[in-house]
């Protein structure tokens, strides 16, 4: 088998591949993470984990590469990283109470072969006080974080609900991520 690299900088994923059993490089692509106009969540996270994938897989063609990208959204509105302690008020004010969806693209390309998948979680997080808001701010968890929070943090106090792979949330579906793995080795043999 061609040795695995995971094309991000990602701690969390790193931390997730190594957890279910995979030695890896790490190798992270530099690429435009812009949304297109009206792109929707789900198409713009399977797009990035593409191309990702596509540039690190030009600089090691004999090599498995595994991309992902995460996003979230609610209303089909893509909520990136805040901007600001202001902004991540907003955000976590429209996330209140409601589900909002979690979208993992995974892209797995070796020699030809290409495999992708989409994965969708939904997440409940519940309504924070401005007192909350601050002290979760303060932590400074929230900075970096797109929807302003880590559900592996200090914010999985705040999570009411998910509906779907944990390890999604957290940047990398482990089930859906290894059945690729093993579809793309299974294809090299």
């Amino acid at each position: 088998m061609a040795p695995l690299i995971l094309a991000s900088s990602s701690p969390r994923r790193q931390e997730l591949l190594t957890q279910i059993g995979y030695t890896f490089e790490v190798c992270v692509p530099n690429i435009d993470e812009s949304i297109i106009e009206q792109e929707q969540a789900q198409h713009y996270v399977a797009r990035l984990a593409y191309e990702k994938a596509c540039v690190i897989v030009e600089k090691h063609p004999k090599r498995i590469v595994l991309a992902a990208d995460t996003c979230l959204s609610i209303q089909q509105e893509i909520i990136g990283k805040p901007t600001s302690k202001q902004h991540a008020f907003e955000i976590w004010r429209a996330l209140a109470g409601k589900y909002h969806d979690v979208y993992t693209g995974i892209c797995v390309m070796q020699q030809g072969e290409i495999y992708t998948s989409v994965v969708q979680t939904q997440v409940k997080l519940a309504t924070l006080s401005e007192q909350e808001m601050q002290e979760y701010w303060d932590t400074k968890e929230p900075i970096g974080k797109a929807g302003a929070y880590a559900i592996q943090g200090i914010a999985a106090k705040y999570i009411l609900e998910i509906k779907g792979s944990y390890s999604n949330v957290v940047g990398l579906p482990l089930y859906e991520t290894h059945q690729l793995l093993q579809q793309t080795i299974k294809a090299l043999n």
